[in-house]
């Protein structure tokens, strides 16, 4: 089997989503780009995480042909590809349907840095893209475009979407930016909430380059 390691990781982390609740069913989807090789590896379309086997993983290329594999690709590869085309600090994606954060993007609110973790982001704040038909050019460039120099994105109306240099990184985002998407959701029903200023943030980005073991 072709690349069998790297499908088993995406294996693993369709898994941990469900475990995570960062998504229910089949929603949403993960990614890893081998970039010497210009190569994708994603989840396939409609098949529950849980039942996912390696050889469902799909390996395409970045003109969206299955180079190998028997399913369905999944609908958003598109939204996948366009970070690999134009973002070189970015070889992996997921994109998630999680409650906090798809609450805010139905409301197309950005994320604002009601918690430090926001930083995680790479910026002050997590934007929120505008609305497009799931599986669109459309929807791919507006997630791309409101997710410049950052490494998170709210999809309106749909969901999150993460990227980092590997697929630990881009899942970590994941749970943070959820777990910031609760807070302000928590702390708007109390009233305003207090949000760290432009300055306490930018301090918190250069923090977290030498924080812990997941970066970038």
């Amino acid at each position: 089997m072709l690349y069998r390691k790297e499908r088993e990781l995406v294996v693993e982390y369709g898994k941990k989503l469900i475990e995570s609740k960062l998504t229910t069913g089949t929603g949403g989807n993960i990614s890893i780009f081998i970039r010497d090789k210009q190569i994708m590896l994603i989840t396939p379309s409609g098949i529950d995480y849980l039942k996912t086997k390696p050889e469902d993983i799909l390996i395409m290329d970045l003109q969206g042909n299955v180079i190998d594999g028997q399913q369905k690709p999944s609908s958003e590869y598109g939204m996948h590809r366009i970070f690999y085309q134009n973002r070189e600090d970015i070889n992996a994606v997921v994109h998630v349907h999680s409650t906090y954060s798809t609450t805010l993007s139905c409301m197309n609110w950005e994320l604002p840095a009601v918690h430090y973790l926001v930083a995680i982001s790479g910026g002050e704040n997590v934007r929120c893209a505008k609305y497009a038909t799931f599986g669109t050019k459309e929807l791919a460039e507006n997630a791309y475009d409101s997710m410049k120099d950052r490494y998170a994105v709210l999809l309106a109306n749909h969901g999150l979407l993460t990227g980092a240099k590997d697929l630990a990184n881009a899942f970590s985002k994941a749970e943070e930016i959820e777990f910031c998407a609760e807070i302000y959701y928590r702390t708007k029903s109390l009233g305003n909430p207090v949000i760290l200023s432009k300055q306490e943030m930018d301090k918190m980005l250069g923090l977290f380059q030498s924080y812990g073991q997941v970066k970038g």
